[in-house]
Order: structure tokens, then sequence, then C-alpha cells
């Protein structure tokens, strides 16, 4: 397994990212370190409470001072119809911090599905063309957005 990284590129006036889950490697203590340095304004996970379950990730955030928000969304999945509400919350805080020229980073398990559907699809609501921003995005993290239904709800076609 390839060691943790963080993938940017600029969007909306700031920089937007996404990654996998810190500790996911066994060095939970310098992935942590590494997000805390890459300095995010809002971290967004995509996991279930049940993958966060060996790290104490959100403590960690909130203790230094990084704004933490919840889109829980099962491996491979995209999320269910009872979501729209809370994504449309989670998107207007990312979006309002990326305007302000701050960072936003977005983490799953694996740092590819999950995230880049999200990642694509703050991309696009941004003003981004859907074809053009999964170029982008593919050029700095080449397995974002793993499946065909994630693509359709990144680009609001699902």
């Amino acid at each position: 397994m390839a060691g943790f990284c963080i993938s940017a590129l600029e969007c909306g006036g700031g920089t937007l990212a996404l990654s996998p889950m810190p500790g996911r490697g066994g060095d939970y203590a310098g992935d942590l370190r590494a997000v805390l340095g890459w300095a995010p304004d809002l971290v967004l996970t995509m996991t279930p409470r049940v993958e966060l379950a060996a790290v104490a990730f959100p403590d960690d955030l909130g203790v230094a001072g990084v704004a933490w928000a919840h889109f829980p969304v099962a491996d491979f999945g995209v999320p269910d119809d009872g979501s729209p509400g809370l994504w449309a919350a989670i998107e207007q805080q990312a979006l309002a911090r990326l305007a302000e020229g701050g960072r936003v980073l977005v983490h799953c398990f694996g740092g590819c599905g999950r995230s880049g559907m999200a990642v694509l699809r703050l991309m696009a609501a941004a003003g981004e063309e859907p074809a053009a921003a999964l170029a982008r995005l593919r050029a700095v993290r080449p397995c974002a957005v793993e499946t065909e239904a994630q693509l359709r709800w990144a680009t609001g076609r699902g």
C-alpha cells in the first residue's frame, strides 16, 4: 500500500483535496501530523462511524481547531435518499470555505471512490464542467470516483 498522501487542486478560490483515512497504513500519528500540517479549514469524513472506530480523528481535529463534517457513505456506495439536506449543508459550508481562499480536505478509507465523488461534486458546484473537472481530479488522484453510480451522483445525474 502506498503511504499517506494528500492530493490537492485549486477550486472555487481555495484548495480542495482528498486523502485516505489517517492511520490506514498504521501510522496514525504521522498521518495526523500531515493533515494538520496541510492546515485544512474543514475536513469532511465520508466513512461510516465503524470505519472511524480505530482512530480519534474527529476529536483530534477539534482539539486542533479544525472544523469537521461527517457525511457517511458505504464503501463503493453513494449517498442514500435521506441525505440531500445534509449534503446541501455540507456543500454550502465547503464552498464558503473555498470562496474565502480556504482549504477543504475530504477523506474516505482509501481516498478514492467516496472522497473522489464528493470532491467532484464540489468542483461541479463551484462551476466546473463535470467532465473537465473529473479529468483534472484524476490528474492528481487517478483512482478518484470508482463506480458509475458515484459518477452519476457527483455530476447530479443520480
